[in-house]
């Protein structure tokens, strides 16, 4: 049994691995010279990444704010949504199906918003990181701190409900 070409699949044409990286493509050349972005493992300062899409928001500075606002507002709409009270319901709707179902879409759509936040920040872009933490911060001060709520609000002021990343947290 031929184990050199791990199941039928031929062997690089240059063995090194720096080679297969600069040509950008498995087959070290052949011809194909692909432009591929170096994915980040450390965090960078600059405008020039990847957020959530293959070539997005590219090399150009109105792109690269369009992203840190889309991100920003997305860290926003995350908390509003987790701070809502479709979330929290109340204790006669617990019987009623309908409710229960719009309860649970809201929370599927906080949870891949949430998810979608920190897929930008995996980024590992500097600027992204913080609008997130912005955006984050400004949602929960909006809609979950005591900040702007009056007095005679009658929902518990010390609820912060886990978010749809706890499992980051638990070991």
């Amino acid at each position: 049994m031929d184990h050199d070409h791990m199941h039928g699949m031929p062997p690089p044409s240059s063995s090194s691995p720096s080679s297969m990286m600069n040509n950008g493509s498995m087959n070290g050349g052949g011809g194909q010279h692909h432009m591929k972005m170096m994915m980040h493992m450390t965090f960078f300062w600059g405008k020039n990444t990847e957020v959530l899409f293959s070539g997005w928001p590219g090399t150009s500075s109105g792109m690269y704010a369009l992203c840190l606002i889309f991100v920003f507002f997305l860290a926003v709409l995350t908390e509003w949504l987790a701070h809502s009270s479709i979330l929290r319901g109340s204790t006669g709707d617990s019987a009623n199906r309908a409710a229960g179902l719009i309860q649970t879409a809201v929370y599927t759509l906080r949870t891949g918003l949430a998810y979608l936040v920190m897929l930008a920040v995996m980024s590992f872009n500097a600027g992204v990181f913080l609008v997130a933490l912005a955006g984050h911060a400004v949602g929960f001060m909006l809609f979950g701190s005591q900040t702007f709520r009056s007095t005679s609000d009658d929902r518990k002021t010390n609820y912060v409900p886990p978010s749809g990343l706890k499992f980051l947290c638990s070991s």
